[in-house]
C-alpha cells in the first residue's frame, strides 16, 4: 500500500514539473501560504490580549460632553454598559466568537474571554428593564431598555443574516437612547432608580453567576461532591433522581475554556461594580456598606493579573505543577461571599 501511495505521488509530481519546468509558480503559491499563515499567527497572537480596563466616571464624563448632555443618577452604570459592550465589538479583531475564517476561526481564549464579558452585559441590561428603570413591580418598563434586553441575547456565533454584531450595536444604541432621556430634564418618562432592594435584585444574580464559575474551576482537578440539591426541605422533590455523590471533573480541552470565561466575566464585572459604587453611593453610606463593595472589587481585580504561563496549567491542588483554575476559583469564591453578605446588608443593615 505505502509503495502504491509512493508512486502516485512521484507521478504527481512529475505532472506537475512537467507543467510548470522551474516549479516557479509552485513556490509562489508556497511561499504566499507561508506568509498568509505567519501574519495569521502574529494576529492572532495580537487579537488575544485582553482590552485595558477604564475609568468608569471620566467614561460617563465622555458620554455626557460628547452628547451636550449631563450626569446624572444612572449615567454612569449604563454608560459602563454601553462601553462594555462596545469593547467586545471594537477591540482588536472585533468580535471574534462568530468568526468563521483564520485567524480568528483559530483562536480559543479570546472567544471564551468575550462571552464571559458577553454575560454580564446581558444581566445588567436585563437587572436595568426589569429593576433599576422602574419604581415598583407593575410600573411600565422603559421602551428602550425593553429592546435592548433581547438584542444583547442574540446568540454569539452567528456570522450572518444578521451577524451578533449587529444585533449587539443596535442594543447599544437603545442604551444610549435610555441614557440620553436619563438627563433630559423636558421629559420624565426615563428614571433610574437607586434603591438598595434595586441593587440586592443585581447583585443576586451575579452572585449566582460567581457561584457557578467557581464550581466550574474547582473542577479542573475533579472533586467527589455529596448531593445537596434538596438539603434543607425534607419535602422537597426534583424530576429525575440523581447519586447520592458523584465525581465531577472540567475535560482536560476545556479547562482553558473555563478560565478565560472567568476571565472575561470578571473584567465586565469590575467595571459595573465600580460604577454601581458611584450611583448607589447615597445608599451605600446609608447602608455602611461602601467598604464591602469594594473589597469585592479588589478580589476582581487579582483575577486580571498578567498570567505568565503560555498555556493554562492544570496541575494537583498540592502538585508540583500550578493549578490556574484553582486560584482563579479562589479569588472568585471569596468575591461570592463578600456579595453574600453585602445583599444581606442592603437588606437588612
Amino acid at each position: 500500500m505505502l509503495e502504491g501511495i509512493r508512486e502516485s505521488w512521484n507521478a504527481l509530481r512529475e505532472r506537475l514539473s512537467a507543467a510548470a519546468p522551474d516549479g516557479g509558480w509552485l513556490r509562489g503559491i508556497g511561499g504566499a501560504l507561508g506568509v498568509y499563515l505567519l501574519v495569521a499567527l502574529l494576529l492572532g497572537m495580537y487579537w488575544s490580549l485582553a482590552p485595558s480596563e477604564f475609568d468608569v466616571q471620566e467614561n460617563a464624563a465622555q458620554f455626557a460632553a460628547e452628547n451636550n448632555s449631563q450626569v446624572v443618577t444612572g449615567t454612569v452604570t449604563s454608560t459602563a454598559l454601553i462601553s462594555v459592550a462596545e469593547t467586545l465589538l471594537d477591540k482588536p479583531g472585533g468580535f471574534i466568537r462568530n468568526d468563521v475564517f483564520p485567524p480568528g476561526l483559530w483562536l480559543d481564549n479570546m472567544p471564551n474571554w468575550e462571552y464571559g464579558a458577553l454575560i454580564q452585559v446581558r444581566d445588567l441590561a436585563r437587572a436595568m428593564r426589569e429593576s433599576y428603570s422602574r419604581s415598583q413591580s407593575q410600573s411600565k418598563e422603559d421602551p428602550d431598555l425593553a429592546e435592548a434586553e433581547p438584542l444583547f441575547n442574540f446568540k454569539a456565533n452567528s456570522w450572518m443574516l444578521p451577524p451578533s454584531e449587529r444585533e449587539y450595536r443596535a442594543g447599544i444604541r437603545h442604551v444610549e437612547s435610555y441614557t440620553l432621556r436619563l438627563a433630559d430634564t423636558a421629559s420624565r418618562d426615563a428614571q433610574f432608580y437607586a434603591r438598595a432592594d434595586n441593587l440586592a435584585y443585581w447583585l443576586a444574580t451575579v452572585e449566582t453567576r460567581l457561584g457557578s464559575l467557581s464550581q466550574r474551576l474547582t473542577a479542573s482537578v475533579g472533586q467527589r461532591r455529596i448531593n445537596t440539591d434538596l438539603a434543607g426541605d425534607s419535602q422537597a422533590t426534583q424530576a429525575t433522581p440523581t447519586p447520592d455523590d458523584s465525581v465531577v471533573r472540567t475535560p482536560w480541552l476545556e479547562i482553558d475554556d473555563v478560565f478565560y470565561t472567568a476571565r472575561g466575566s470578571t473584567w465586565a464585572l469590575i467595571h459595573f461594580l465600580r460604577a454601581a459604587e458611584v450611583d448607589f453611593a447615597q445608599v451605600l453610606e446609608d447602608k455602611n456598606a461602601r467598604i464591602s463593595l469594594q473589597q469585592i472589587i479588589r478580589e476582581l481585580e487579582a483575577t486580571q493579573q498578567t498570567v505568565w504561563s503560555p498555556m493554562i496549567l492544570n496541575g494537583s491542588g498540592f502538585g508540583l505543577v500550578a493549578n490556574h483554575s484553582l486560584v482563579m476559583a479562589s479569588y472568585i469564591s471569596r468575591a461570592n461571599a463578600a456579595i453574600i453578605d453585602l445583599r444581606r446588608l442592603l437588606s437588612d443593615g
